[in-house]
């Protein structure tokens, strides 16, 4: 290991079992964690290949793609949904896996069960056959998402297979203003660099404004590296990290805990570690962001217009802002404050944590949802969920005409019952904005949740900072 080296040179390197021809090496992994979706397949190839799970210990398992958000759900509250629960169950049952089920009290979003059991640590490796599991880095280790072919050869080896990606630092320092949040920090700067920008990169995020977020924050930084083409997000572990994890279930404890904390601080990275790539910006330059288009970069401050598409600066790039306003239905030049909206989605693994729940609410508190839209929260698990409804804000979104749901990934992903019907408009906190992400033909736009929970109740897209106070 070079003696400058970076949070993830060093864990890369602590992990690389064996190296391979043509470049890509054997990577240890010390977490895998399965959902609904992915998993049941790969459980089928293991068992038709008559191989067998190589360390039940280091895998997870996490009902929560297929699941309805309804209260008194089941198994069979959404179609097609039933089969992959039921087999993942079986699965983990015949394996001896911990799995975080329908009713349990565990239950919740893969990618936030993981860090608030404290199953994701600082320096390891964690792999979970979805996109989002970039979210992890936030704790300063590897974390990335993996196809099911990949978590079949996780389960039977406890190994990937993989090429060594180029590194990137992104700096943002500064003070954040009134109404900013982690979520705009994100959608600014993925809106500058562009969706494609660290393709094929590990992402450290840095500077004095991440450093400044708490742990949920720098959660959602991490979870939007995908989002511009790195699989693998990262920040480097600290005091608050430490603080977080500190007494979580899975978390080491007693001695074992001060061993590890002697390690983790060796992490960050050095002074003088080199990137390939480094990119700066002031966090004084952002403003609340909402997206105007069909990916996340294309987003703005929401004091700003509709974009002109002919003032871009080629015409692939024109041809692309076209498509995606004729999808979105929106003129250039409008302001995008004040354009209505039909529903409203606080949750997924963007935004679903007890700090997103609170920001939510005290926009909403002693206000109403805009008649004629319809808005919703989905508590990241079920342990966001026992502890809003301590703090009582439940009954703050209840009072504000929100409805308050059980945990799941809901309308993020439109796998389930929860989706926006064709042409309607939905302000959201999760991280995809593509056509058909949240149904076919609905027009998704990505915010913050102190920023959706202000267009629930303008019944508009609107700047959350014109209801401060």
């Amino acid at each position: 290991m070079a003696t400058a080296a970076s949070l993830f040179d060093k864990i890369w390197d602590e992990h690389v079992v064996a190296r391979l021809d043509g470049g890509e090496v054997l990577l240890h992994i010390d977490r895998h964690v399965l959902n609904d979706l992915t998993s049941p397949q790969a459980f089928s190839g293991l068992e038709h290949a008559r191989r067998k799970l190589r360390n039940p210990a280091l895998t997870f398992a996490v009902t929560d793609h297929m699941l309805s958000t309804e209260p008194g759900r089941g198994d069979d509250t959404v179609p097609g949904g039933a089969e992959l629960i039921r087999a993942l169950r079986a699965s983990a049952r015949r394996w001896s896996i911990d799995h975080f089920d329908v009713g349990d009290a565990r239950q919740g979003i893969v990618h936030v069960v993981s860090p608030e059991l404290g199953i994701a640590l600082p320096g390891t490796t964690l792999v979970c056959g979805d996109s989002h599991t970039c979210t992890i880095g936030a704790l300063g280790a590897i974390a990335f998402g993996i196809g099911t072919s990949e978590v079949e050869h996780v389960l039977a080896t406890q190994t990937v297979i993989m090429r060594k990606p180029r590194t990137m630092r992104i700096v943002v320092d500064g003070a954040l203003g009134p109404g900013v949040s982690a979520k705009d920090v994100v959608l600014f700067v993925i809106a500058r660099l562009g969706t494609a920008a660290a393709s094929g990169h590990a992402v450290e995020f840095a500077g004095s404004t991440i450093r400044g977020l708490d742990m949920e924050a720098r959660m959602t930084v991490c979870n939007m590296s995908i989002e511009m083409g790195g699989r693998i997000g990262m920040i480097a572990p600290d005091a608050t990290t430490f603080d977080y994890l500190a007494g979580r279930p899975y978390a080491p404890a007693g001695a074992a805990w001060q061993v590890a904390l002697t390690h983790w601080n060796t992490l960050p990275s050095a002074p003088d570690a080199r990137f390939d790539v480094e990119h700066r910006f002031e966090a004084g330059a952002i403003a609340p962001q909402i997206t105007w288009g069909t990916n996340p970069s294309q987003a703005t401050a929401v004091d700003q217009c509709v974009p002109d598409p002919g003032a871009a600066p080629s015409g692939a790039l024109r041809e692309q802002m076209q498509r995606a306003l004729a999808y979105m239905g929106l003129t250039p030049g409008r302001p995008l404050a004040g354009v209505p909206i039909d529903r409203v989605f606080i949750g997924s693994c963007t935004n679903s944590r007890l700090s997103d729940l609170r920001a939510a609410a005290a926009v909403a508190r002693g206000r109403k949802v805009a008649p004629g839209v319809k808005a919703m929260v989905v508590p990241g698990s079920a342990q966001v969920k026992r502890a809003a409804e301590a703090e009582g804000l439940d009954e703050v979104f209840r009072a504000a005409g929100f409805d308050w749901r059980e945990p799941g990934c809901s309308m993020c992903c439109g796998l389930n019952a929860d989706k926006v019907a064709p042409r309607e408009r939905c302000v959201a906190t999760s991280n995809r904005n593509f056509e058909g992400r949240q149904g076919p033909l609905a027009r998704t736009h990505l915010a913050s949740p102190a920023m959706a929970a202000a267009a629930a109740i303008a019944g508009s897209i609107a700047d959350v900072r014109q209801l401060a106070g």
